[in-house]
């Protein structure tokens, strides 16, 4: 550990991620960044559905069941369709309905056109919706009725890693009467991929993750769907199903990806059935919020391990200026309090500013491969909580000499 870069009138105090990727090499700018990526998102993803053709990619539970060859065919006819609405490299599209078969394809379609795809989460008010699709300046907007756009198959493949590559809103970053975009490059969504691969351990012999959380969430889309995409697995999504414990067993369920309020209005239909012997991972998407409204993590983590006995936990959290990612712990062997947030993994740098910060306490910094570089469209938040590659979470934290990060229950925490 060492002293990073000092702000006016407090220390900062660094703490070095924990991933021993061979890959991550350190850039002039002082991030931690991968050397192996691929240029864009959709090349990756264009790989991935050549070495993967005829696997299913995505599975609605009593709706579509799509084969990476179909899955692709369809997105790339939505990126035609939309490029005869005059849709191209650069104009921002809206996918505004509910998780669906169809979400994933019109995400894709979007990314294929060569557009931002701009992720208006269905749970929003309709008021706020459209105040979030007006501020994106949104060019063209997918909903849930009517057929999406349909033409002769294109793959805009002109991207780069620089390239911003998706705009997600967040409530966290400011008080504002419309939730913030973050801007997220290539490079934050291909790095926050490999680390969720490398960290996780994810298999290519064919991954079926049920997928619980949002997909127009960061950590729904960039932490699970783009993952399981990436090792050629398959994502089961069941918004209309009544009992999920049936579909751990008629969809070959392995892994299973929500947040802590979901498994534990679970853990009693599961605890009646006892359906979850084939299930080998799983994967909370950690966010505080969350957690004050569920049970408290080692109380879920015990009924998880009694239900799913050969199954790994993890709980991941981060914020979406992160890409939903930043830091891990492994439930099997530590969940001893609600206090506790993980390690950090993949490229992500934690620093803590603050005038404790040299004795291990203080507001919580990220850094890394992954991390956004600025809000869209406001630049009095982004000169807020971005400072010079850093970001400042406005969680307050301590962290020990081994790096495990633990919420500070003498300071407030925003809520990422």
């Amino acid at each position: 550990m060492g002293h990073g870069e000092n702000e006016p009138g407090a220390a900062v105090f660094e703490f070095p991620a924990t991933s021993a990727a061979t890959q991550l090499r350190r850039g002039s700018d002082g991030v931690l960044r991968y050397g192996d990526l691929s240029p864009a998102l959709t090349e990756l993803l264009d790989l991935r559905v050549h070495s993967f053709t005829n696997r299913e990619a995505v599975v609605e539970v009593g709706g579509p069941r799509l084969t990476y060859r179909e899955l692709w065919h369809s997105a790339s006819r939505i990126a035609g369709g939309l490029q005869d609405h005059g849709i191209g490299y650069g104009d921002r599209v809206a996918v505004h309905m509910p998780t669906s078969a169809r979400w994933v394809q019109a995400f894709l379609g979007a990314l294929l056109s060569g557009a931002v795809p701009v992720l208006v989460p269905d749970a929003l008010p309709a008021a706020i919706a459209d105040r979030v699709i007006a501020d994106s300046r949104a060019d063209f907007v997918l909903g849930p009725d009517g057929p999406l756009p349909d033409s002769t198959a294109y793959i805009d493949d002109g991207a780069a890693l620089d390239d911003p590559a998706l705009l997600c809103y967040t409530g966290a970053a400011a008080r504002r009467p419309v939730p913030t975009g973050v801007e997220l490059t290539n490079e934050n969504l291909l790095s926050a991929v490999s680390s969720v691969v490398g960290a996780l351990g994810l298999p290519a012999d064919g991954l079926r993750n049920l997928v619980l959380l949002p997909l127009a969430h960061a950590s729904g889309c960039v932490d699970q769907l783009l993952p399981t995409f990436a090792v050629g697995g398959t994502v089961v999504l069941a918004p209309g199903a009544r009992r999920l414990s049936d579909v751990l067993v008629a969809e070959r369920i392995d892994t299973v990806s929500a947040t802590p309020r979901i498994f534990a209005g679970l853990v009693p239909e599961l605890v009646a059935r006892r359906t979850g012997a084939g299930v080998r991972r799983i994967s909370k998407a950690c966010h505080r919020s969350e957690r004050a409204a569920a049970a408290a993590p080692a109380t879920l983590a015990t009924a998880l391990r009694g239900l799913f006995p050969a199954a790994k936990q993890w709980s991941v959290w981060g914020a979406t200026e992160t890409s939903g990612i930043g830091l891990m712990v492994d439930d099997t062997e530590l969940a001893d309090s609600e206090a506790t947030l993980g390690f950090a993994f993949g490229g992500t740098e934690l620093a803590l500013f603050g005038p404790q910060a040299s004795a291990g306490r203080g507001e919580l910094l990220c850094r890394g491969p992954n991390v956004s570089r600025r809000y869209w469209n406001n630049p009095g938040a982004s000169a807020a909580r971005f400072s010079g590659s850093w970001f400042h979470t406005g969680d307050f934290v301590s962290i020990d000499a081994d790096g495990l990060v633990r919420v500070d229950p003498a300071r407030r925490v925003s809520g990422l």
